[in-house]
């Protein structure tokens, strides 16, 4: 169970501190700051789990090494129920420290960074818009990282160098200064489940979209990567 409990702190992590930084500093931080809390909290699991699980904290992730031939379904499974409790405990703790703000917090009202689109939601996106962005930008993300890591002996477990979680990191700070008006950026249905669970409403009838979308975009990218993109030799 060492990589199913690396992957557990590294969803848990990655959620604590970046829908942290949306639900308690986003006001004083911005766009900016939340997409920095989100890129850095990824590249310090990078650093921290890598040699244990290959950091993939995060479903979609995991779903694209699965369709590159990285991991097998089983493995895949395994890691994405770790990390969708990682996810789950990381926002039941965020919780838990608003609501000990002293004139009370309003989870339902306020939130806890979740991801939405629609009227009343940020920029106010369509569907179509989000449903889009989510794709591509998962896509784009799953690339890098498949492109970024080395296989080993253990396919589950790609090597993660100190340029490669950089890379993966400071991807998904872009990732999120183009997409937090949007969605709020998922690319990981695990950060979507933990706050939807807790917040409900709207949060919880628009969670498919943030499921459906970014495991449809790591697919692709496992296609791509497979198919066309992986160097010579690299036929797994």
């Amino acid at each position: 169970m060492k990589k199913e409990f690396a992957e557990f702190i590294g969803t848990f992590t990655l959620v604590l501190l970046g829908c942290g930084a949306a639900a308690i500093a986003g006001e004083q931080v911005g766009v900016l700051g939340i997409s920095f809390a989100f890129g850095l909290a990824l590249i310090a699991m990078a650093y921290g789990i890598g040699r244990i699980s290959g950091c993939h904290i995060n479903p979609a992730v995991s779903f694209g090494a699965l369709i590159a031939g990285r991991m097998s379904f089983i493995e895949f499974i395994r890691y994405a129920v770790a990390q969708c409790a990682g996810a789950i405990a990381g926002a039941f703790v965020l919780m838990m420290i608003l609501k000990g703000q002293m004139a009370g917090y309003d989870v339902a009202g306020s939130g806890l960074g979740q991801n939405g689109w629609g009227a009343g939601y940020l920029g106010e996106y369509n569907q179509s818009a989000a449903l889009i962005f989510e794709i591509v930008a998962t896509c784009l993300f799953v690339l890098v990282i498949l492109g970024c890591t080395h296989e080993s002996e253990d396919k589950a477990t790609a090597g993660i160098t100190f340029f490669a979680g950089l890379a993966i990191g400071l991807t998904l700070v872009v990732i999120h200064i183009v997409g937090i008006q949007i969605t709020g950026v998922s690319v990981n249905p695990a950060r979507s489940l933990g706050p939807a669970l807790f917040v409900g409403g709207q949060a919880m009838g628009q969670l498919w979209l943030f499921i459906v979308a970014p495991m449809v975009g790591a697919a692709l990218a496992g296609v791509i990567h497979k198919s066309i993109l992986c160097c010579g030799g690299c036929n797994k």
